[in-house]
Order: structure tokens, then sequence, then C-alpha cells
């Protein structure tokens, strides 16, 4: 073979060889392009909040397990109140979360609310201290007298009017309260961290909201215990505190109010004194819900 065909049939080879290889490069480039990535259109679950049973609870009855654990979907706040401005940080015309001292409203006022509730809350019908008596309509409690927080979606509340047991939003659906008062919470501190304690609260009182946008909601603070509660180690002082904060600040997102009447039933120690307690060390007496009466009256949402 003469000198001429070697070299141009090492060219026609050489050529021949790039253009493979250039093909194959480009074939596995287009390959990976056109893959699909994982984790396309496909979303992560949401997370879940999962609650450790309760070591006890109170003496009162419910609150040894919690609900079922519930999504972390947020929920929307309710709309902004309108109203003046009450409390003692209100700037003029701002509205102040925690309501703040006013001249006595007297038991007209009183005789307006309607009491949601545990145990501390049942109190007030079995010391016949609201209008009615033991047979007042004030008064929204379950059967058992008590209701722990992270049941509230499922739990039921005896109907005064009708005697039923129907869920909070049924009763809220009837009854279009012009104020209601809800005072929950310490069975939860003992099992409930802040997140839970949270996202119940809110579902509660946003489907409140729902069920009767013209109840104006208050969030009553949780009672303390007295030295003598011996469940302290599920129970005390150190996490009311904590929750009557994860309370406020709920208050504030939500565009409702915090009533602080645990402030005048805590001694200079931090317990709830002798005085205004039935021996339980959480339960409040006669004097003491009189006590919360008075504050509640000096305290109005105006």
């Amino acid at each position: 073979m003469s000198k001429r065909k070697k070299v141009l049939l090492y060219y026609f080879w050489s050529v021949a060889i790039v253009i493979c290889i250039a093909l194959v490069l480009f074939s596995l480039i287009f390959t990976a392009c056109s893959k699909k990535q994982p984790g396309d259109n496909n979303p992560s679950p949401s997370p879940q909040i999962t609650g450790e049973p309760a070591p006890g609870g109170d003496d009162s009855g419910q609150g040894d397990e919690p609900a079922p654990a519930q999504e972390t979907d947020p929920v929307d706040p309710a709309p902004e109140a309108t109203e003046p401005g009450d409390g003692p940080d209100a700037e003029p015309g701002q509205v102040s979360t925690v309501l703040g001292e006013t001249e006595d409203m007297g038991q007209e006022y009183v005789d307006k609310l309607v009491f949601l509730g545990d145990s501390t809350t049942y109190g007030l019908k079995a010391y016949s201290m609201l209008s009615g008596g033991k047979n007042t309509t004030q008064v929204w409690t379950p059967a058992s007298g008590t209701l722990t927080l992270s049941y509230q979606s499922i739990a039921t509340i005896v109907y005064p009017e009708t005697g039923e047991e129907i869920t909070i939003v049924e009763a809220v659906t009837r009854k279009q309260p012009e104020y209601l008062v809800i005072t929950l919470g310490v069975n939860g501190v003992s099992f409930m961290d802040e997140e839970y304690f949270t996202l119940e609260y809110t579902k509660l009182v946003n489907s409140i909201a729902e069920a009767s946008p013209n109840t104006r909601i208050i969030l009553n603070s949780i009672y303390p215990v007295a030295s003598n509660y011996d469940k302290q180690e599920h129970i005390n002082n150190e996490k009311i505190t904590a929750a009557n904060g994860w309370i406020l600040a709920l208050a504030e997102e939500l565009g409702v109010r915090y009533l602080d009447s645990a402030s005048v039933i805590t001694g200079p120690d931090g317990f709830l004194p002798d005085e205004y307690q039935n021996g339980d060390g959480i339960h409040l007496n006669e004097a003491g819900f009189s006590r919360i009466l008075d504050y509640i009256r000096t305290h109005g949402y105006q």
C-alpha cells in the first residue's frame, strides 16, 4: 500500500473515532438531563405532634392520656379586635390584650358570661357562685366536671339548657354567647410542651370564632396550686406560669383577650393561699371564686 493511502486511511479512522466518542458523550448527557430528579412532585408529609401520657394529672378525673396526635398545619388567626383600648399598656385608640382595670361592671356583666373549662371552672356551679346556683346555665364542662386541653376537639360538655352532651363547637353554635371565658390547661401542663399546648388552644379558639363570630372570647389564666398539692412533680406553679405566658402570647396572636385573674389568688410565695383552696391544693373554695368574680367585674371587656 502506498504511503498516501496509508495517510488517508489513518485520517479516516481518526475522524470516525472522534465522531463515535462525540455521539456517546451526547447520548449520556441527553439521558442524564431527561431523567426525573428524585423527589419531584413528591411533597414531604406534614409532621405530627405526639404527646406522652399524662403521669397522673390532677384529682379531677380526666387528663390521664392526651388526645390522638394532631397535624401541625398552621391555623389562621382570628380577626384583630377593634374595641377601644382598655388595659394599662394600651396606647390611645389601641387594644390591649390584657384586660385592664375598669369600673365595677356589676352582676349584669357577670350574668352575660359563659364559662368553659375544667374542674377549676366547675366549682362555679358546685358552689352556686353564679345566677341560677347549681342550676346555672353559664358553666360548660363535661359530665365528669373536668376537661383536658388535648381533648378539646372531641370532648363533649353538658349543654345546660337541655342536659345533652355535645361538642364545644356544637354548644357555641347553638348558644352564640356574648362572652366566653375559657379556663383550660392545668391538666395539660403535666404532659404538653409549648408547641402541643399552643396548637390545641389555637384550634379551640379558632373553631369557636368560626362557629360564633360575634362572641367575645376571653382566655383566663390557669390558677396556681397550693403548697400542699401532692402531685407537684407533674403539675406545679413553674409549669403553670409558663403555660400562662403561652396563653397570653396566643391571645395577642389571635386578637382575643387575656384575663390575669390568677394574679389575685397567688400569694407572695407563688402558691395558692390556703384561704382560697378547698383542701386538695388545686381547687378553689367559695372565697377563691368570690375573689375571681370580683376581679372579673372590675376587669371587664369594653
